[in-house]
């Protein structure tokens, strides 16, 4: 079995395999192929991919004589036709992009997402959307510190008292948790909204306090993802955050639902209630976002409040982010390659099922077939 890797689009700076989960699947007698210069913004040089085992090739050559092609994101159009019959494995939001799908479907292509990966206790060890987003949640607090126009603690010094930044954190998954821990250790003040009252314990031992509204969709069959909740219950939680927002100076947004556009959960009249200075660091930004003003991948001004939109935060911290996601990558691949390096693709197995989005020509999950309007 050969695996290729290949080096991300330029914006992207994290890498599918570290040179440690080379030397891991080396050990099974697997061939790996690279792409020159792949690891290098996140700080792992080809010397270093060769010393574990890897060999420097051409792009076209990896893709030609691959069976496994690692890439986080998509293939450019033009490379479409050399992916025939092979197996491609990465983050390509299939839901989003059905169009794409059934272009790779027509090229025979099998295409295993891994934002796609049943969240079972199973599927922890190779859950990327987790590991990724608690990097998302840690860069966000950093990244709305550094653009804030005032101290995250509190101070009391000869020349007066530095109140704490009040901090409003909306959603309580793996990101906001982690957005709550950091603002927590930087000394602000922290309240956190979330849909599932489960998430109450976790937010409050890290140091935050929840902010109730009753009457929430039930989300324990969802396989740990966010629900759609019904208009009644969105408009007495607009309510209760327009409570908390305009006393905020730091908003970390971070509420998707899987597959369907972000809820809005922040106004315009929200932000016009805002203080001068206050930043919004929208996590959500890549399916529309959760404030009403949020573009992806920009940075918006509106009444003296700063808005970013920003999907990529983990490519801000690629050493670790990409040692995160190789090992993800790495458990996955144990599930379809056997101790002898062998490709093995069990389809009685939820989990290799669960990501497949197309086979054998077709697209064959069911949710990319019949996608939610």
């Amino acid at each position: 079995m050969t695996i290729g890797l290949l080096k991300e689009p330029d914006f992207e700076t994290r890498v599918s395999l570290i040179p440690e989960t080379v030397a891991a699947l080396k050990k099974k007698g697997v061939t790996i192929f690279v792409e020159k210069d792949s690891g290098k913004k996140a700080f792992w040089n080809d010397d270093e991919y060769v010393k574990a085992g890897a060999e420097i090739k051409d792009r076209s050559e990896i893709i030609r004589t691959s069976g496994i092609i690692l890439s986080i994101h998509a293939l450019p159009l033009t490379e479409i036709e050399m992916l025939k019959s092979k197996i491609i494995i990465g983050v390509y939001q299939p839901l989003y992009d059905t169009e794409l799908m059934k272009q790779w479907a027509g090229q025979e292509v099998t295409v295993f997402s891994l934002d796609m990966l049943p969240r079972t206790t199973r599927a922890q060890s190779m859950d990327v959307l987790s590991s990724q987003a608690n990097i998302a949640g840690y860069k966000a607090v950093l990244l709305a510190a550094n653009l804030y126009s005032r101290y995250f603690p509190m101070f009391m010094t000869a020349a007066g008292t530095i109140a704490p930044a009040k901090v409003l954190i909306l959603g309580a998954g793996v990101a906001g948790l982690q957005a709550i821990a950091t603002a927590r250790r930087l000394g602000a003040v922290i309240e956190v909204f979330d849909t599932r009252p489960a998430v109450k314990e976790e937010v409050m031992s890290l140091g935050g306090k929840f902010i109730e509204v009753e009457g929430a969709a039930d989300a324990s069959k969802a396989g740990g993802y966010a629900v759609e909740q019904t208009e009644d219950f969105m408009k007495r939680q607009k309510a209760k955050i327009a409570e908390s927002i305009a006393k905020a100076d730091i908003v970390i947004t971070t509420a998707q639902i899987h597959g369907k556009r972000a809820p809005v959960l922040v106004t315009e009249e929200m932000l016009v209630s805002m203080r001068n200075g206050s930043v919004i660091i929208d996590i959500a930004s890549s399916s529309g976002g959760n404030t009403a003003l949020t573009k992806d991948n920009e940075t918006v001004m509106y009444h003296g409040v700063t808005i970013v939109g920003n999907s990529n935060l983990p490519s801000a911290m690629p050493s670790d982010a990409s040692k995160m996601y190789g090992k993800n990558i790495l458990n996955f691949l144990n599930l379809v390659i056997t101790k002898e390096g062998q490709l093995n693709l069990n389809w009685d197995d939820d989990l290799v099922k669960g990501c497949c989005i197309t086979h054998n020509g077709e697209v064959v999950h069911d949710r990319v077939k019949k996608p939610a309007p």
